[in-house]
């Protein structure tokens, strides 16, 4: 009998050791940047930089235009890549190193953009739906075909919104457009999993005189064809925190930039919803990346004006 308690311990501790180990105890929080006002979308390029956008809100800082930032992780240092920006928020890059742009309200584009790195030319990828402006485009995911899924809700700007629904867009390569999801209140964060079957948007919204607040992370079953067959909310943050950012790795791990003034942390979940390690950070996150190649293991993060890594034991995922 003794033996058996001791196995069912040995099993349990094997068991919480392999769930809960994602950031290793000597885990060091580094602060790469530290120059923005609110930092968003980091992004590792085809040339070993991490491209970041910061929205410099234009009632807040004397109309500033906003900025992508990029910073090298060989030399350590940051550089202007681009200003005005657009109003740039969420960023990712293509299978052709190309980087693609949520460009946001607030004096932006409101559009989805691509940017060759070579030349600097950047042309419109989605800037109209059903012949209105997006609300906001905030976030995106590329998916082993190509496809581009993005998030359009509305958290700031002085520009009229023309949609009827603050939805998730799809882009094929023929760039046509559709929307894919449009009852969820405010989505936020994307990503999708390794085996491209489910899709993870994050929901960040206070509500309204109409509608309950509602801070959670939807999870969409995909068909072969990529359409949302069934949703349902994956994690449900009752204590008025909510998700920002969001990534995955290898295993299918969720990474959440949790925006809590009290606790702000970046919380990982299993495949099942449940929460297997998290991380305190110094200010509020917005977002969050695995690197690539020899960065594959670095959770790249942004959070309040600054841009931090941090190790991990883990593999990011990405789809291209």
């Amino acid at each position: 009998m003794i033996m058996k308690f001791i196995l069912i311990f040995i099993l349990q501790f094997i068991c919480y050791s392999q769930e809960k180990n994602i950031f290793p105890k000597d885990a060091i929080l580094i602060k790469l940047f530290g120059e923005g006002y609110f930092t968003e979308g980091p992004a590792q390029g085809p040339d070993d930089c991490i491209y970041f956008s910061d929205l410099t809100f234009t009632e807040e800082t004397e109309m500033q235009a906003g900025v992508i930032w990029k910073y090298d992780l060989k030399t350590d240092q940051a550089f202007v890549y681009r200003s005005p920006s657009s109003m740039a928020n969420g960023i990712e890059f293509n299978s052709h190193g190309e980087m693609i742009i949520c460009e946001g309200a607030d004096f932006g584009g409101r559009k989805i953009s691509i940017t060759d790195l070579n030349t600097g030319k950047s042309k419109i990828l989605a800037g109209l739906f059903m012949k209105y402006p997006f609300n906001s485009p905030n976030d995106l995911v590329i998916d082993t075909m190509g496809s581009i899924y993005f998030t359009d809700p509305r958290y700031i700007g002085y520009e009229n919104i023309e949609q009827p629904v603050m939805g998730v867009y799809k882009i094929d390569k023929d760039r046509s457009v559709q929307l894919i999801i449009s009852d969820i209140p405010m989505p936020n964060g994307i990503t999708i999993s390794p085996g491209q079957k489910k899709l993870y948007v994050g929901c960040n919204f206070e509500g309204n005189e109409e509608n309950k607040p509602l801070m959670a992370i939807y999870k969409c079953q995909l068909d072969e064809k990529a359409n949302v067959i069934s949703k349902e909310i994956f994690i449900n943050y009752l204590d008025g925190s909510g998700p920002d950012g969001i990534t995955i790795d290898s295993e299918g791990n969720i990474y959440v930039a949790v925006r809590h003034e009290i606790n702000p942390c970046i919380k990982v979940y299993n495949v099942e919803g449940k929460e297997i390690d998290s991380f305190k950070l110094p200010e509020v996150p917005s977002n969050l990346t695995f690197g690539r190649g020899l960065y594959s293991n670095i959770l790249f993060i942004t959070a309040g004006g600054c841009l931090y890594k941090i190790k991990t034991t883990a593999q990011g995922f990405f789809s291209i």
